[in-house]
């Protein structure tokens, strides 16, 4: 017969491997990893060309299409590269594929973006997906920003808010998107949501029409820790590749009953998905900002 001794001793040490086990099973689930995707919009849109899309906008000497379709853009000392979208939008889904140069990169932005810069100087609308040049041995920052009615003194109010992302975007390409709706603006990688950025009235949302750009320059003075390193030329060049260019949008010429209705949101999965990338890769929220003027933000 056991003894009493033996069984206490027996259900302690079952106890605490229940207990193990559980709270093994519950953190391998918050652990970081590749949050689950599948945003219902991407599955549907087909990747086509550059040029079905775009042009070159500046800088075309630092262009180049390889056998895959795939565009190259580079900076050197003499020059970055950007391209524009052949129409303008007022709402709709903005894709790319990207592959970042890996080594010294500080004080070089790579981007993909919305704007209307062009048409209204001093007074535009933007939604940014910006990568952060860095330093060897430490992550490239995503930026996602938002701003309307930037101020023609510089002073624009930005909305940024950036990750660290759960892979290293030097060693393949991955997909980044903004998908703009009456409602929201949403930024996806890997069509998981990133960022929710909600309407809440015409002063803090943009409403006018933009055109998608991307391109690669030198923004020394504040894209790699605040502008503590700038770009090297040392280094150069700096490459950036583009490809799978997906765009379903409502082009500002179009008649407003021809384009499709979108109500916009998350559903559930896909809401969660945003908290764990949040929860897990988030290095700065602008509403978290002691420094920041909260009364130019008033959605936080």
């Amino acid at each position: 017969m056991l003894s009493s001794n033996y069984c206490s001793n027996f259900m302690a040490a079952s106890l605490f491997l229940l207990v193990f086990v559980l709270v093994m099973s519950s953190s391998s689930t918050t652990a970081q990893g590749p949050p689950s995707s599948g945003y219902y919009l991407t599955s549907s849109l087909q990747s086509n060309s550059f040029t079905q899309y775009f042009a070159n906008l500046w800088g075309p000497q630092h262009q180049r299409f390889d056998d895959q379709g795939s565009l190259t853009i580079w900076l050197d000392s003499t020059s970055g590269s950007g391209f524009k979208s052949l129409r303008s939008y007022r709402s709709g889904y903005f894709g790319v594929a990207v592959k970042l140069q890996s080594g010294y990169t500080a004080g070089v932005l790579t981007s993909f973006y919305l704007s209307n810069n062009q048409y209204y100087p001093g007074n535009h609308d933007e939604i940014d997906l910006e990568f952060l040049g860095t330093t060897p041995g430490k992550p490239y920052t995503l930026q996602t920003n938002v701003f309307i009615r930037g101020s023609g003194d510089g002073n624009i109010v930005g909305r940024e808010m950036r990750f660290h992302l759960w892979f290293d975007p030097t060693q393949d390409f991955h997909h980044y998107a903004i998908r703009w709706s009456a409602s929201d603006i949403i930024f996806l990688v890997d069509n998981v949501p990133i960022r929710r950025y909600t309407r809440r009235n015409d002063a803090t949302f943009p409403i006018r029409p933009m055109w998608v750009y991307g391109s690669i320059w030198d923004a020394s003075s504040w894209a790699t820790e605040n502008g503590k390193y700038k770009v090297d030329y040392h280094y150069q060049p700096f490459v950036a590749k583009y490809r799978d260019f997906k765009i379903s949008g409502c082009t500002a010429a179009a008649a407003a009953a021809s384009c499709r209705p979108d109500s916009g949101g998350l559903n559930q999965e896909q809401y969660r998905a945003m908290e764990r990338v949040q929860r897990n890769y988030l290095v700065y929220d602008y509403c978290n900002d002691p420094k920041r003027d909260h009364t130019q933000i008033p959605e936080c």
